[in-house]
C-alpha cells in the first residue's frame, strides 16, 4: 500500500523526484514551525511543544520512504544552526546529551520511521488502527526521550543531584501525557478523514 502523500502524487520520473523533495522539505518545516509553539515549565528542562503533533501527522502521511528523510532533514537543519528546535535552539549541541530533551528529537526520527512503515500497510485508513499507530509512535518518542533525559548531565545540574527514576518521570513523562493524548487523537482523526477526502477526489 501507499501512504497518503504518495497516493496523491501522480507524476513520475524527474517530476516525481521534485515533488518528493518538496514533501520532505515541507515536512521538516512543519515540524520546525510547530516546535516554536512551546511552553516552559519550571520543574522540567523539557518544554511542552506542538512538534509531536507534526511528527505524528508528517511521519504517517509521508510513509516511511519520505518520513525518514523529512525528520532526518529536520535534525540536520538544527545541527547546521537553524533555530528549528523548541525555543529557537540550534546547533549540534542541541542533539547531544548536553541538551536534556535531545532524546525526544532522535525519537521523532525513529517514530516517523515506524509510523510511516505502518501507514504503508494501511494502518492510517481507519480511526481505530490510526489511534494504535499514533500510540505506538508516541511510545517510541518516550522510549528514546526518557532514558536520554535520565542520563543527561544537564538534567542532573538542573535538579541539583543525580536523578532518580521518579525525578525523570516527573520531568519527562507525567507533564506531557494529557497533551500528547490530545495530539494523538487529533492526528489519528486527521489521517482517516484525509483518506476519505482523497477517495472522493
Amino acid at each position: 500500500m501507499t501512504a497518503l502523500a504518495q497516493s496523491l502524487v501522480r507524476s513520475r520520473g524527474a517530476a516525481r523526484l521534485a515533488v518528493d523533495a518538496g514533501l520532505v522539505l515541507a515536512g521538516s518545516l512543519v515540524v520546525a514551525a510547530l516546535a516554536q509553539v512551546s511552553i516552559t515549565l519550571p520543574f522540567t528542562p523539557v518544554p511542552v511543544t506542538g512538534q509531536t503533533l507534526g511528527v505524528l501527522v508528517i511521519g504517517t502521511a509521508l510513509g516511511w520512504r519520505l518520513a525518514i528523510p523529512a525528520l532526518a532533514l529536520y535534525l540536520a537543519e538544527i545541527a547546521v544552526g537553524l533555530p528549528f528546535a523548541a525555543e529557537g535552539k540550534a546547533g549540534v549541541g542541541t542533539l547531544t546529551l548536553s541538551t536534556p530533551s535531545a532524546g525526544y528529537l532522535w525519537g521523532f526520527l525513529a517514530a516517523a520511521a515506524l509510523m510511516g512503515w505502518l501507514a504503508n500497510r494501511g494502518w492510517d485508513r481507519s480511526l481505530r488502527s490510526s489511534i494504535s499507530l499514533m500510540l505506538l509512535g508516541t511510545i517510541v518518542i518516550y522510549a528514546a526521550g526518557i532514558p536520554w533525559l535520565h542520563n543527561s548531565t544537564a538534567f542532573a545540574s538542573f535538579i541539583g543531584h543525580d536523578p532518580t527514576i521518579q525525578d525523570t518521570l516527573t520531568a519527562g513523562l507525567y507533564p506531557f501525557i494529557i497533551g500528547d493524548l490530545i495530539k494523538l487523537l487529533i492526528a489519528a482523526g486527521i489521517l482517516p478523514a484525509a483518506w476519505r477526502l482523497a477517495g472522493k477526489r
